[in-house]
């Protein structure tokens, strides 16, 4: 395993660590006398008004909106440099990965659909099964330590990424607004000055930044999701530095952003996001279509996604399954990307920000409740695998 993805499962599995922190914070927050500086917090509008324009949001939408940009942009980088020279650079590499994720995304949301395809307003919610929260999945493996072998770590990741991917289609298709023709046009010529920086091979990441910051306010204000600037933007920064120098402005840009994100971003977006009242929660309220669709789809759907298609794939003679690794070992990660929080709560929010305010508990619920079954049972599989490999 190179330095760069050592360092980067460093990063992923201490960020991991912030946002159980910061999700125990959020709800106790709402669950105590904290509870009206918790919310006044969140609403507090936040203007910035430059010439003619003006964008005045609360703070949890400057959150979701503005800082989410940056995490995508990450997300953007760590994508590009593994289909140019990673992971997911190779047919052989990035087939089992991806046949696992696809099942890992389809089989989650058809639980969820199950339980809630007579309700139109919850079936808004049914990709937030859908997803897996990189950073605590690595922050449980990392428990584990030398243990899991590092071919493990490897395909966890690939599944994470490639699951990524598919949250990003899903949010561009599912979950943007009444489209504004002046703004996507205006989003069209930031993008047309990102391709014309590219093709002069440009290095400087100041002005790749300074566009995309307009590509961003172009974004917001067009109904699509502002954070899909974010990725955007990534895939114009360039691999390759110039002859004269030979840094990669890509890798710079993603090694300087990595701590910010896993250490700033993320868990401040938990801690806006995770706060939800346990005030008349009960087991019956986890029984609820909403919380319950989302619960066994992050549990059951993830492990039967994953897990059936790589063994279908495998026995097929399609793929094979990384060298070093069992079928206990590929049942543990499919339970572990169970672990939907950060990504999950992201599209919930998203699904029910307007007209759906009254599912927004039990979405969290659902969240909470499946994302800690799964790194539980995870865990516990994976401890158990290793001990007698050992």
């Amino acid at each position: 395993m190179n330095a760069a993805v050592q360092k980067f499962l460093r990063l992923e599995s201490a960020s991991g660590v912030l946002l159980v922190i910061a999700m125990i914070l959020a709800l106790l927050a709402e669950n105590s006398l904290l509870q009206p500086y918790y919310d006044t917090l969140l609403k507090t509008p936040v203007e910035l008004r430059v010439g003619k324009l003006h964008l005045a949001k609360p703070l949890l939408l400057w959150i979701n909106d503005a800082l989410m940009a940056v995490f995508f942009l990450l997300v953007g980088l760590e994508l590009k440099r593994e289909m140019l020279v990673g992971q997911l650079s190779s047919p052989a590499q990035i087939a089992l990965p991806t046949i696992a994720a696809i099942g890992g995304i389809a089989v989650p949301s058809l639980i969820y659909i199950f339980f809630n395809s007579s309700d139109p307003i919850a079936m808004k919610g049914w990709a937030i099964p859908a997803a897996t929260d990189i950073a605590f999945a690595l922050g449980v493996m990392a428990l584990l330590g030398s243990r899991v072998p590092a071919a493990l770590k490897l395909f966890l990741l690939a599944i994470a990424i490639i699951d990524d991917i598919g949250a990003i289609i899903i949010i561009a298709i599912f979950y943007s607004g009444d489209l504004s023709t002046t703004s996507l046009i205006a989003a069209a010529g930031a993008l047309a000055v990102l391709a014309f920086l590219n093709y002069r091979k440009t290095t400087s990441i100041a002005l790749y930044l300074t566009v995309g910051t307009a590509l961003w306010i172009a974004v917001l204000e067009s109904g699509v999701h502002a954070t899909l600037a974010g990725i955007l933007l990534a895939f114009f920064i360039p691999l390759r530095g110039t002859e004269d120098n030979d840094t990669s402005p890509l890798m710079r840009l993603e090694h300087d952003l990595h701590p910010s994100v896993a250490y700033i971003i993320l868990p401040i977006f938990a801690f806006a996001n995770a706060g939800i009242s346990l005030e008349g929660i009960s087991l019956s309220s986890l029984l609820e279509p909403v919380p319950l669709g989302i619960a066994l789809g992050l549990f059951l759907g993830k492990q039967i996604g994953i897990f059936g298609t790589v063994w279908a794939a495998v026995k097929s003679g399609l793929a094979q399954l990384p060298e070093g690794l069992n079928w206990m070992h590929i049942y543990g990660v499919s339970v572990l990307c169970g672990i939907g929080f950060t990504m999950s709560l992201f599209i919930s929010s998203l699904a029910f920000e307007q007209g759906a305010l009254a599912y927004a508990t039990n979405d969290r619920l659902g969240i909470l409740a499946g994302s800690i079954i799964s790194a539980v049972a995870g865990y516990l599989i994976l401890r158990l695998t290793s001990s007698r490999s050992s």
